[in-house]
């Protein structure tokens, strides 16, 4: 049964440029760093989590696309990475008809949580679902799959409005579709210190939703943005700056509040 070997996240936010995919690719390394086998998947048609972690556009002969119009499995999909224990399913063009391809299909929202029910991809502890930057059939999918979801959040004026609107949008699925999907967490990202508006936002996020706010901030960095560039996640193209190290941290987080969620 699904979750009995495995834990599934979904990494979302309606809003476009809030870390999502930075924090999709440097948490999945930092658990795989600690020994932790760790699989993404790629549900934005952009790819940008598939280009972060080196994979090359002509390499991706199949993709999540194929997942979930159910022709191939997790096995023929899943492409290994430059870090060990870290393996991804990529992202092509093709996901942009997906809702064309399976909208008439009474399953339509549970292609991906049936998909990753199979066998081989129990064998990983950790999922990470990385969703496109709206609320579509990608997204449905991945919160109808998945036990719960963590919400990057930048520190900008608009951050509290977008939150309530995803917290709104979890509730829904959980009513209609996925019961057992709770938050993860909230991870504010692009933290600049120097910023007065930027304290003023974690002090108000963390006041309306304390503990389901990580402690780690994650700074605005220039080195996690130059990463990706290069086909690497921050944790391996510098691992002494402040961002990788605030990844590091966030990845301890999630490991302890899994142990205490067990442990409850």
């Amino acid at each position: 049964m699904i979750g009995e070997k495995n834990r599934i996240i979904t990494i979302a936010n309606q809003k476009g440029g809030v870390g999502k995919t930075t924090t999709a690719i440097n948490l999945a390394t930092a658990l795989a760093a600690i020994g932790e086998r760790v699989l993404i998947v790629d549900l934005d048609p952009q790819g940008n989590a598939s280009t972060g972690l080196g994979i090359d556009r002509r390499s991706r002969e199949l993709s999540s696309y194929d997942l979930l119009i159910g022709s191939h499995s997790v096995a023929d999909t899943v492409l290994e990475t430059a870090v060990p224990n870290l393996s991804i399913i990529p992202s092509t063009m093709d996901l942009l008809g997906i809702e064309m391809e399976i909208a008439q299909h009474n399953d339509r929202v549970f292609r991906l949580k049936r998909a990753l029910a199979a066998a081989d991809a129990l064998s990983y502890s950790y999922v990470l679902v990385d969703c496109p930057p709206s609320f579509n059939l990608l997204t449905m999918n991945a919160l109808a799959a998945a036990h719960s979801v963590l919400v990057p959040l930048q520190c900008e004026f608009f951050a509290l409005e977008g939150l309530s609107q995803l917290l709104e949008t979890v509730d829904q699925v959980r009513r209609t579709v996925n019961p057992r999907l709770d938050i993860q967490g909230i991870v504010l990202t692009m933290f600049d210190s120097r910023n007065n508006l930027a304290q003023q936002v974690v002090h108000d996020v963390r006041t309306h939703l304390g503990e389901k706010v990580y402690h780690t901030l994650i700074p605005r960095n220039v080195r996690v943005s130059e990463a990706p560039s290069y086909g690497k996640p921050a944790i391996l193209y510098d691992l002494k700056c402040a961002g990788s190290q605030a990844y590091l941290q966030l990845a301890s987080e999630v490991i302890q509040r899994e142990r205490q969620r067990k442990a409850a």
